[in-house]
């Protein structure tokens, strides 16, 4: 009997170096900055601190990964709350995503 999984997850490239620094300026320049800035620094600054602890880079990159999701999805999540679409019958997103750090 073994402990690995029946099937493997897919392997995802690490971000640039320089993607948080880009995508923390991208945040500055939106008009979501006053909320998105303090969130992004909050978890990049848990992931830090867990990435020193751990030795490993995986929480810094699933922070900016997340974050990069975030923005991608924005213009369409502005879309569908300016078009007045009813979203009454929607799932909750705890419900789709894993729970942080599960990852």
């Amino acid at each position: 009997m073994s402990a690995q999984p029946d099937h493997a997850l897919p392997a995802t490239a690490a971000p640039a170096p320089t993607a948080a620094a880009q995508l923390l300026e991208a945040l500055r320049a939106d008009r979501r900055a006053v909320r998105w800035v303090p969130a992004f620094e909050a978890d990049w600054a848990r992931a830090l601190e867990d990435s020193r602890h751990s030795y490993s880079l995986t929480p810094l990159h699933d922070v900016v990964r997340a974050w990069q999701a975030r923005v991608a999805a924005a213009p369409a999540v502005d879309a569908f709350i300016a078009s007045g679409y009813d979203d009454s019958d929607g799932v909750a997103l705890e419900d789709v995503l894993p729970p942080r750090g599960a990852r």
